[in-house]
């Protein structure tokens, strides 16, 4: 049965769910990749363990058309493809899922995942999905209907987030599946072909008021963010969350302007800031 059919009928997808929660999330980057190599099963295993409320992944296209779970366009940082095949820079796109599978994508992290495969998108939301995990899955490369197709098949439109840095994917998704929730990924390195200077790349209102207009429900930024922005986007209906925050200082601080989830490297680290930021909030005053 699929996953979206075990819900109960008066109960908000865990998506939409998620959203509405007044706490700050705190989301797995590429699963827990402190512990296991990046956006491979043991990663997603050890993010579900420690209580991520998101787990975050990136998918390309194979060659072949299957979406598998990659970070980088080439192969060569995070599997064996480089002794595998020789040559260097050897992209995703240039291979077949069954060759894709064959490529060693944990040994280059500790000899003790030796043998772990690059998994299919499809593996990969199954094994974060039961028990009520929820994935957010960024796009690298590829149309939006694939992956439209594969939600929609397996039933798990809004019981996932779909991200992307390209807001004209955004915009297609959302035109073929408007009911799913999208992040808007940024900043982009140019805008209407013009290189941005820092301070054009800041989370401000043009941004919020674009992403909103790609169809997004999130805007997933960086730490140029500040207080004010986080309150625009508040006020338009959208949720801010920031990539990649791993120290407790940056975590603290951006946490203080308002923000609605914290993805990083390290989930149990996060998980320990808000504890303390609790703690601190619950502590008796002495009179």
């Amino acid at each position: 049965m699929p996953a979206a059919h075990c819900l109960a009928a008066d109960a908000p997808p865990p998506a939409e769910r998620l959203l509405k929660t007044p706490r700050p999330l705190v989301i797995g980057h590429r699963g827990f990749n402190v512990l296991a190599p990046e956006n491979t099963l043991p990663a997603f295993k050890f993010a579900k363990l420690a209580n991520a409320d998101l787990v975050e992944l990136d998918y390309h296209h194979s060659k072949d058309g299957a979406l598998i779970v990659i970070h980088d366009y080439e192969l060569d940082r995070t599997t064996d493809a480089v002794v595998k095949w020789g040559g260097k820079k050897i992209r995703v796109d240039s291979k077949t899922v069954e060759e894709l599978q064959t490529l060693d994508a944990g040994q280059w992290f500790d000899p003790m995942f030796k043998g772990t495969r690059l998994p299919l998108l499809a593996e990969a939301l199954e094994l974060i999905a039961k028990g009520g995990g929820v994935t957010l899955i960024e796009r690298k490369a590829g149309e939006p209907a694939a992956c439209v197709k594969l939600l929609r098949d397996k039933g798990l439109v809004n019981l996932v987030v779909v991200q992307s840095f390209d807001w004209t994917y955004l915009r297609e998704f959302h035109a073929l599946c408007p009911e799913q929730i999208l992040g808007a990924l940024g900043p982009a390195g140019s805008r209407n072909g013009q290189k941005l200077t820092d301070e054009q790349k800041e989370l401000g209102p043009q941004w919020i008021d674009d992403a909103k207009q790609a169809g997004a429900s999130v805007v997933g930024w960086n730490k140029q963010v500040s207080r004010a922005a986080v309150a625009y986007a508040h006020q338009q209906g959208l949720k801010v969350w920031v990539y990649t925050i791993n120290e407790a200082p940056l975590a603290n601080a951006l946490l203080d302007m308002g923000v609605d989830g914290i993805i990083t490297d390290n989930t149990a680290a996060i998980w320990r800031v808000l504890a303390l930021r609790q703690a601190a909030v619950s502590q008796p005053t002495n009179n």
